[in-house]
């Protein structure tokens, strides 16, 4: 998944992206570092978005549920802890 730009909102936006993670307990570096070293794809069932899965540094395995703005640019839009897929 090539790309060279992660948007993310304020980190004290409300209804920001940083803030939508977080209520995951999910940070920053660990959605980036998710996205760079994605192990799955799917797409989201609930929003039909497009999703990544990986492993944190921090031992956590995340789904990263995110926008593709375009080729080169995504919109992380939340991520939390889930099972490894069988």
């Amino acid at each position: 998944m090539p790309f060279d730009a992660i948007i993310w909102d304020l980190d004290d936006d409300p209804d920001g992206n940083v803030q939508h993670c977080a209520e995951h307990g999910v940070t920053k570096e660990e959605v980036e570092e998710v996205l760079l070293n994605a192990t799955d794809t799917d797409i989201s069932q609930s929003s039909r978005r497009p999703v990544v899965f990986g492993d944190a540094s921090t031992g956590r395995h995340l789904m990263v549920v995110y926008d593709e703005i375009d080729e080169d640019t995504i919109y992380p839009v939340t991520a939390y802890e889930v099972p490894r897929r069988e």
